[in-house]
């Protein structure tokens, strides 16, 4: 968020002779008349594979130079040239994995104002090289980068010229720069997915050793593309007196009457200067006032100096559901008599904010206390959001994490195996209160930390990414790494890297804890402004025991993973903090049609398995396993991945209301995942197109603030529990019905009862028989309402058979729309019980602000919808299924409702 940012832009010029003639380029000129501080350079830029590469004869096409876009990748610069298919449409994986393999050139050519040119300093500042990057300038060589994740800043001063700049940057392949120092290892240690298409030996793995974006190397949600590029803005930063590192903000004291901020300047003085420091304050209203106002005497390099700010009465930053979101915006200046001759802007929130691990009988808890509130955590991990970073936009993300905030989640964790985020993403969270468990990039695996100068470069980029993020009021905890302690310990790779060799098992992994017990924690202490450290997930800090529910948080794969038990299982796990657990499902209809045609989609078909990362492509077997238990076998691969999201979506909400329940003992429950990387089949809830799951529509009710939560074990035994996450204590009344699936009440009861701020408690347990009284279980279901002033109506149903064999009938399901303002509402009836009514419209661009519904006999359901279509066209369009459906021998096409 800094001021007086400009674009180096094209100017008029036609062709560059360079290279002895041999090749030619755009120079990018400027057009200022008040040139800026900061210049960002990308315009010009173009690219080739690199002359002399192995892959040059296969490929003569790529060795022409042709425009690039920067920020971007080679990948998306080959497909927006045509020289490659798009990477996420049929099969295309395996036959682009040379590109991996290559080595890349860039090039542009600039000019720089004469005005630039006489400052007493400038440097060229690189955030997103992507990852081995030899950088030139004017034929010298200035850098060579090897962290995508670092901010690489080199000094360029009487290396400019007025016109014709070239600066040159050539990506070397990360496979075959890493392959020979790893294969010389006499013993490796453990990575995460081998490559099955043969651009690596199975049996070395490089990622591990790289800094760069893990996922890149695949996933089991997302496709191998290793990808090279300039992966965020260059800037040409140029300044004559002072510049503005950096504008800290710390936190030292927030509560309801006070806040204390020590506004920390680190600035670089060309030379030794008295200055004014003036500190500006815009509060969340838009008042303008100086906050602080200093006169310095700075000393030529770097100066640190701290300004405090008190706020009476602050308006404080809350997580979503507890508060609003207040952001107060600072500008600092330093000026010299009435020059302003550096600024820097930056804005935070004002919260306190605190990881709690108290001890008690069960071990030790996790949890987050914000501005005195202990917090339920609720809410997801995040992945990265495209393979190909510099194509997200802000508007994709705004759509996914209002989506979130929507759903009432207010966590989210960034997990360690992708990209530290955009701006944008930070901003957003921000903005919808939606607190960030951060995770530093490391996946999984092992990395290779008894390498001290590894150790440095990682320790460089968590600095910097510290030092980015350590404003934002969303961030809350840093954590270390992914897995990567419970696999050391749990999976065998301790076992069987000792029983080759000892020595370097106990190097391997004392270099593990210096860097994740001691060198990033130092780092989080030094520049975190306060915020907690946490080693690796899941975890207790390093204890002797990780991934245990008694202390830290943890997470579970017994569920879906190995050995795929039952969903029922969710309920015999009760965590301190259960920050991952999940269940796969494919997406909506609209976006498996995006990447497959209609006779390519099958459960064992190429395209269908080449978008099945799991199991190496075989993933849907395990999801089938999931789907029958409850549904029996599918009509068709339609109904396979309605049916499977409707199995993920109450799997999740089966373990997700159990944790809720459990609090204060669980406090926290983050499924995995929120988004998706690329179209296909994963354990997201948004899929990449931004289209939600039935789990979207489900977290929503489940992360109500104020819900009943009425489950049934696998035993026969159903709990009702109250929850509560509001500060304030609420009444209401619990409605209990036994009905059959016709609609006869068989039972119905009314109570009044009152729940507790901030708490959960079981308030009725029932066997089978107590509810049921003789009834006929394939027919009759357990319906629990919760009616509070103010807050949604809460629901849950309780089925006391897997649904393929309930006694099911036509629900006889009828909509109505009706034209509502700028939208619209749909009213859904049912003659008998449906469950997974699903509301879907073709082609036709329609958000649903409900959906994935269960609707009672007898009872209608309105669903709000925003759409540009015309109502008849969305009459038209509009589908509406049921469970039944998917579960019979029937044609699909008898699912449109006429309306």
């Amino acid at each position: 968020m800094n001021d007086r940012i400009s674009t180096i832009s094209t100017a008029g010029g036609g062709w560059r002779a360079l290279c002895a003639g041999l090749l030619l380029f755009f120079c990018a000129g400027l057009a200022l008349a008040n040139p800026s501080d900061k210049l960002v350079i990308d315009g010009g830029w173009r690219f080739h594979l690199l002359p002399g590469d192995a892959r040059e004869e296969a490929h003569p096409d790529l060795m022409p130079w042709r425009a690039a876009t920067v920020p971007g990748t080679v990948h998306t610069d080959l497909l927006a040239h045509g020289l490659i298919p798009d990477p996420y449409v049929g099969a295309p994986e395996a036959g682009l994995q040379w590109i991996g393999l290559a080595d890349w050139e860039y090039r542009t050519a600039f000019d720089v104002p004469r005005a630039v040119l006489q400052r007493a300093r400038s440097e060229l500042v690189f955030a997103g090289l992507d990852t081995f990057a030899e950088v030139w300038l004017n034929g010298v060589k200035l850098l060579h980068a090897n962290n995508a994740f670092r901010t690489w800043r080199v000094p360029v001063a009487g290396r400019l010229r007025e016109h014709g700049n070239i600066l040159r940057i050539v990506f070397r392949s990360p496979i075959n720069t890493m392959l020979p120092q790893v294969a010389a290892m006499p013993h490796k240690i453990a990575g995460n997915y081998a490559s099955p298409y043969g651009d690596e030996p199975k049996d070395i793995l490089s990622a591990n050793f790289v800094r760069k974006p893990g996922y890149h190397y695949g996933w089991d949600w997302g496709p191998r593309y290793v990808t090279a590029g300039i992966g965020k803005p260059v800037v040409l930063h140029s300044w004559d007196a002072v510049r503005i590192d950096d504008l800290q903000l710390r936190q030292d004291r927030v509560d309801a009457a006070r806040a204390d901020i020590a506004a920390i300047a680190s600035l670089d003085a060309v030379r030794a200067g008295r200055f004014t420091l003036r500190l500006w304050q815009t509060a969340p209203g838009g008042q303008r006032t100086l906050a602080a106002k200093r006169r310095v005497t700075l000393r030529a390099g770097a100066n640190r100096i701290e300004l405090p700010v008190r706020i009476d009465a602050p308006q404080r930053w809350f997580p979503n559901g507890y508060g609003k979101q207040p952001l107060y915006r600072y500008q600092l200046e330093v000026a010299h008599g009435n020059n302003t001759l550096a600024t820097h802007a930056a804005r935070t929130g004002l919260r306190s904010v605190e990881l709690r691990r108290d001890h008690d009988a069960a071990g030790q808890g996790f949890y987050f206390v914000i501005n005195g509130i202990p917090v339920f955590a609720k809410g997801a991990n995040t992945i990265p959001f495209d393979m190909f970073q510099p194509r997200v936009r802000r508007e994709g993300l705004r759509r996914v994490l209002q989506s979130a905030a929507d759903a009432n989640m207010n966590m989210l964790r960034s997990w360690g195996g992708g990209y530290y985020e955009d701006e944008d993403f930070y901003d957003l969270a921000d903005e919808l209160g939606l607190m960030v468990w951060q995770d530093f990039m490391f996946g999984g695996g092992m990395q290779p930390a008894y390498d001290p100068a590894f150790r440095a470069n990682v320790v460089h980029e968590a600095r910097d990414q510290v030092l980015r993020l350590r404003n934002r009021p969303s961030v809350v905890l840093w954590c270390g790494n992914n897995e990567q302690e419970v696999a050391w310990k749990n999976w065998g790779h301790r076992k069987t890297l000792e029983r080759a060799d000892p020595v370097f098992a106990s190097q391997v992994w004392d270099g593990y804890v210096t860097l994740f017990g001691v060198d990033l924690r130092r780092v989080v202490a030094e520049e975190g402004g306060g915020i907690g450290y946490w080693s690796s997930s899941p975890g207790n800090d390093l204890q002797e025991v990780a991934n245990t529910p008694g202390s830290g948080d943890m997470h579970y794969w017994e569920v879906w993973g190995n050995p795929a038990h039952p969903v029922s299982n969710y309920l015999d796990i009760t965590p301190r903090f259960m920050s991952e657990y999940g269940l796969q499902a494919w997406p909506v209809q609209r976006t498996i049609d995006a990447f497959a045609t209609r006779a390519e989609q099958g459960v064992a078909t190429p395209v269908i398995e080449a978008h099945q990362k799991f199991m190496a492509g075989k993933g849907n077997q395990r999801l089938m396993k999931y789907v029958q238990a409850q549904f029996g076998v599918p009509v068709d691969f339609p109904a396979f991945a309605y049916l499977s999201q409707v199995m993920q979506a109450d799997g999740i909400e089966l373990a997700a209301l159990h944790h809720r329940r459990s609090r204060p003992h669980t406090m926290g429950s983050l499924y995995w995942q929120l988004n998706d990387v690329w179209p296909g089949a994963s354990w997201s809830s948004i899929d990449w197109f931004g289209r939600p799951k039935a789990l979207q529509f489900h977290a929503r009710r489940f992360f109500a603030p104020v819900a009943v939560a009425a489950l049934r074990d696998a035993g026969g035994a159903t709990r009702v529990s109250l929850l509560n996450d509001r500060t304030h204590a609420v009444q209401g009344t619990l409605r209990t019905r036994v009905m059959t699936i016709d609609g006869a009440v068989l039972r119905d009861t009314r109570e009044a009862i009152a729940i507790g701020p901030l708490s959960a408690g079981d308030v009725r347990a029932y066997a089978d028989a107590d509810l049921l009284a003789g009834a006929d279980p394939a027919s009759t279901v357990a319906v629990f309402t919760l009616q509070v002033d103010g807050e949604p109506a809460s629901t849950g149903v309780v089925y006391f058979v897997p649904a393929k064999d309930v006694a099911w009938r036509d629900p006889g399901l009828q909509t109505t729309v009706h034209r509502d303002g700028n939208g619209y509402r749909i009213e859904i009836t049912a003659a008998t019980l449906a469950r997974g009514v699903w509301l879907d419209a073709g082609d036709v661009d329609a958000q649903f602000h409900d959906n994935a519904l269960t609707v009672l006999p007898g009872e209608s359901v309105t669903v709000r919808v925003t759409s540009t279509a015309s109502e008849t066209v969305l009459r038209a369009a509009l589908h509406v299924r049921s469970l039944r459906d998917a579960m019979r021998a029937t044609n699909p096409t008898s699912w449109k409702i006429t309306p």
